[in-house]
């Protein structure tokens, strides 16, 4: 075997852990961490014929390790090194290296915390971060404190900064290997628009193929650009000694490992793959990288409760992890799709899974391992509070967890599904129901990408056209092609996954489906995402946040229906995949979380109280009908409320009433007790429990309301002393000397005012005065026309200097009126002369 750089710390390596329980080891790509370090251990005399098991994030590569050692050991998979992924396994009595996908580690774990039968866990590249190996950590690490201390942890990484893991495994020792690698040369290009990458790589790609030698990597952000770009290269006729090959996580082993073995015919290579090739695999012969800089990723939103598949940007450290992979073998070159400027911009680490996924399936693990507060275990990050919450609230209503945060029997079943607890919770109601070989074929076709989409020209978002068409490709048999352009291996898989779930669920083989009845088990997973129709293809959900079809089809014309999956990007959600719903299924089966509603309100549009019953499920309006047993109270309410809404210019509101109102205000004012009662608005909504809804009795309509005596009910706000003292001080009228008595006005209650003909006043020498003598009436003197001619607070200044010139105007205008030159000694008069006497 040739020497790789991993051997040189190898007998370091096993040198702690013969004395240790833990430790760190960083070992750049290349050095041979994920093939040697197992073997290292097959003869540690602490082993004692317990099992190695080791984690690697994706099941190609942990395919890929398991031959790999198998064939060192000249064996065969399945005998000292085997494999366990999801529907696949190769292991046996004699297998002590054990090499497992995520699910199935935290899974041995539930089973048994003690994992008596194990002597070490190696978690490879756990840089990755992803929210299985963080689980399985925080278990294994409680397994080793409390029941475990002779258990030996080993993370490995590339790229992970050392020192807080060593910290979260107990102060562990940090061991460093170099890797092999080559000098790689890095290029940068022009950047492409998403929308266009697949055009950008195919030129990158004939660019490097044209400068470079060497097969050529190239990572994309997922398997439909990876299908776009290998169309755009076969139109651009690369040559007959060139072929093209893909790599991602929806294709079937063999034609992953095509793309990771030379080609057998010797030709150039060019590798189409998402980031499932940044690590743990070596695909041989590369020396050129062409790198999109893009990632696709899962995001889950605390907010909107649904997760959203985004393509963005990928991290420093994932883009250093890409551009190593060219040197491998020789010094190699990278081609980067974006600028030396937009580099600096990026972000230096990738977020852990843990901070931006849906945290149900963490929240369910945590309660089957007994635990109901995630900060009781050990995290590199603990989960967010308000995911980790919402996560619990939906187990809740899955039936998983009873109100104490504990988990139900329904609970230990779904988790030993080990699918997402929406899913499992559906799969056991279905089973309940008699439907569980629908229920299943859900649950698979949820778990795929949609292989079944149609074309763009064609709307429909409706699952029950997908489950038919796997329905026909099951009868015709797996040993047929499937439909015209759905991906055959996807389709495999999908065939494996059901056999598996009939199995685990006891079920025979399906009979006819009952496709009708998509809706009813959708619910059982999504009932947050149970929705009804609002027109034109738009729904409201359960939540309250609104959804809609892309366009008008087959489905819009559902009143209920429960979206599976939601394009969360806009302002209301784009559903991709949903099921009509009844309404007698809701009524059947969600009963118990209906609330009803009896409102009493005032209809702003008739003018009157209406009293209606409602059946809600959230904000999911199913049944509205009139409410006959409404009491004086509950309307006298509905009113109030009405007007506290709408405001007091809900009610009539006479001469009278404004102006004892403002009497009221302007005693307010000038009281320096400060007893009087304050009639602004404000007060008088906040206070109207006392003043006005005595009196809301009976009152049904507008109609009603318009007859209430706002004077004589603000009146009832004064006690008899304070109604006394309100007409000496704030009368409502004034007496002038032409005997006329006119009313004063306190809108304003800081300068009341009286409107008066300036003939009315001849005689009067001083300005009238109100509040005890303490505030001059302003004087509002007008023409005979009662037009304002003067504004003045003091009647003797005008009539001694101003009135001389309004007299030369007014008696040009009106020379019919009287126009005495001494206003003191004139008579007044309310005519156009006075009365001869």
């Amino acid at each position: 075997m040739n020497q790789l750089p991993i051997h040189q710390v190898l007998p370091q390596l096993t040198a702690v852990l013969g004395e240790r329980n833990a430790a760190v080891l960083i070992a750049e790509p290349g050095a041979g961490k994920t093939t040697q370090v197992p073997l290292a251990f097959l003869k540690a005399p602490w082993l004692q014929g317990r099992r190695i098991i080791m984690l690697e994030p994706r099941r190609l590569a942990a395919r890929s390790a398991a031959r790999y050692m198998a064939s060192a050991l000249g064996e065969r998979v399945g005998e000292t090194v085997g494999y366990r992924v999801r529907m696949d396994s190769r292991v046996s009595d004699r297998t002590v290296i054990e090499v497992v996908t995520e699910g199935i580690l935290t899974r041995m774990l539930q089973e048994d915390p003690e994992l008596s039968g194990t002597g070490m866990i190696i978690f490879d590249e756990y840089h990755e971060r992803s929210l299985q190996a963080d689980t399985g950590l925080a278990f294994a690490l409680e397994s080793q404190s409390v029941l475990r201390d002779d258990l030996r942890l080993l993370v490995m990484s590339a790229t992970l900064e050392a020192e807080p893991v060593a910290k979260l495994l107990g102060g562990a020792p940090v061991i460093v290997s170099e890797g092999r690698s080559y000098p790689v040369a890095t290029k940068y290009l022009h950047a492409s628009r998403l929308e266009e990458l697949h055009k950008g790589a195919a030129r990158a790609i004939q660019l490097a193929l044209s400068e470079q030698e060497g097969d050529i990597l190239v990572f994309l952000p997922g398997a439909r650009e990876i299908r776009r770009t290998a169309n755009e290269l076969q139109q651009a006729n690369l040559g007959g000694d060139i072929v093209i090959r893909q790599l991602h996580g929806t294709l079937s082993p063999e034609m992953q490992d095509e793309a990771i073995r030379p080609d057998p015919a010797g030709s150039r290579k060019v590798v189409l793959s998402t980031s499932i090739a940044e690590s743990s695999i070596t695909i041989q012969g590369i020396k050129v990288v062409v790198d999109s800089g893009y990632a696709r990723t899962e995001v889950f939103s605390p907010r909107t409760g649904l997760p959203q598949l985004i393509t963005r940007r990928l991290s420093k450290a994932s883009a250093d992890q890409r551009r190593g992979r060219a040197g491998r073998i020789s010094a190699g070159v990278c081609y980067r799709m974006w600028s030396e400027e937009e580099h600096r911009h990026l972000p230096e680490h990738t977020e852990p899974a843990i901070r931006e996924s849906d945290l149900a399936p963490l929240a369910l693990e945590l309660a089957a391992w007994g635990t109901r507060d995630p900060l009781q275990l050990a995290w590199l990050d603990p989960p967010p509070k308000a995911a980790f919450a919402q996560g619990q609230e939906l187990l809740r209503q899955l039936g998983a967890l009873d109100e104490s945060g504990q988990i139900t029997d329904h609970g230990r079943s779904m988790a030993r599904l080990g699918i997402h607890p929406r899913l499992a919770h559906m799969l056991l109601r279905g089973k309940e129901l008699g439907e569980a070989a629908l229920a299943v074929r859900l649950a698979v076709l949820l778990q795929e990408r949609d292989i079944f989409r149609p074309q763009a020209s064609a709307a429909d978002q409706d699952i029950r056209s997908r489950l038919e068409r796997l329905d026909q490709y099951e009868r015709r048999g797996s040993g047929n092609a499937g439909p015209e352009g759905v991906d055959d291996a996807a389709l495999k898989r999908m065939l494996q996954e059901i056999t598996k779930l009939h199995s685990e669920l006891g079920i025979p083989d399906a009979g006819v489906l009952r496709t009708d009845r998509c809706g009813l088990l959708l619910s059982f997973a999504y009932p947050d995402r149970i929705a009804k129709s609002r027109g034109t293809g738009s729904y409201v959900l359960r939540t309250g946040r609104g959804i809609r079809l892309a366009s008008v089809q087959q489905l819009s014309r559902a009143s209920y229906i429960v979206a599976a999956v939601i394009d969360d990007q806009g302002p209301d959600g784009l559903i991709q995949l949903a099921a009509p719903l009844e309404e007698e299924w809701l009524e059947e089966h969600f009963r118990d979380e209906m609330e009803l509603i009896r409102e009493v309100s005032w209809d702003p549009a008739s003018g009157s109280v209406r009293a209606r019953q409602r059946l809600m499920l959230g904000a999911v309006l199913i049944r509205e009908q009139p409410y006959e047993g409404v009491t004086e109270e509950d309307r006298s309410a509905a009113v109030l409320n009405a007007i506290r809404r709408e405001g007091l210019g809900l009610l009539t509101w006479t001469k009278a009433a404004v102006q004892l109102r403002e009497r009221m205000a302007f005693m307010k004012r000038h009281d320096p007790a400060g007893a009087w009662p304050d009639v602004t608005d404000e007060a008088l909504l906040a206070n109207a429990d006392t003043w006005l809804l005595p009196y809301l009795g009976g009152v049904r309509n507008r109609h009603d309301l318009s007859r209430l005596g706002l004077a004589g009910l603000l009146s009832h706000l004064l006690s008899w002393d304070m109604k006394q003292e309100l007409e000496r001080e704030a009368p409502t009228h004034i007496q002038v000397p032409s005997g006329s008595r006119i009313p004063v006005d306190y809108s304003d209650p800081d300068k009341p005012y009286l409107a008066v003909r300036l003939q009315e006043l001849f005689g009067m020498k001083e300005t009238p005065r109100i509040a005890g003598g303490r505030v001059a009436l302003t004087l509002h003197l007008l023409s005979p026309a009662h037009r304002p001619v003067q504004v003045t607070s003091d009647l003797a200044s005008f009539w001694s200097s101003g009135y001389f010139e309004v007299k030369k105007d007014l008696k040009g205008r009106y020379p019919k009126h009287y126009w005495p030159d001494d206003p003191l000694e004139a008579t007044a008069t309310n005519r156009t002369r006075p009365k001869p006497s």
